[in-house]
């Protein structure tokens, strides 16, 4: 008859078993799926191999609204009409407020320590 010992060690390896089992599974499961689904001819390697006016024109879009768009911002920042703001006056503090501060600062023990 096993100890309670060997029965506890045979149920944990068990469940770790059980565990990495399941995680090499799904593992495999999504090389698979990948394997399944890849396209089998990327786009990738036709761009690197022969570059084409397509692509050039793209990326000269890309230039003209990445300029528009610094120009936009520039003119509106231009506009803004932001201006520094005034600081608050000088917040009263209710009764009910420093009360419940006192008792933090007592309970924290800064006061009557010096």
């Amino acid at each position: 008859m096993p100890t309670e010992l060997t029965l506890s060690l045979e149920i944990t390896a068990l469940g770790m078993g059980l565990v990495f089992g399941a995680i090499i599974l799904l593992w495999v499961m999504m090389l698979l799926l990948t394997s399944l689904t890849a396209d089998k001819n990327p786009r990738l390697e036709e761009t690197a191999a022969a570059p084409e006016a397509d692509s050039v024109s793209e990326s000269g879009f890309k230039a003209q609204a990445a300029a528009i768009a610094v120009a936009l911002a520039l003119a509106e920042q231009g506009q803004s009409t932001a201006r520094p703001l005034s600081a608050p006056p000088t917040a009263l503090v209710s009764a009910w407020q420093l009360g419940m501060r006192t008792s933090q600062r007592a309970q924290k023990g800064s006061i009557g320590r010096r």
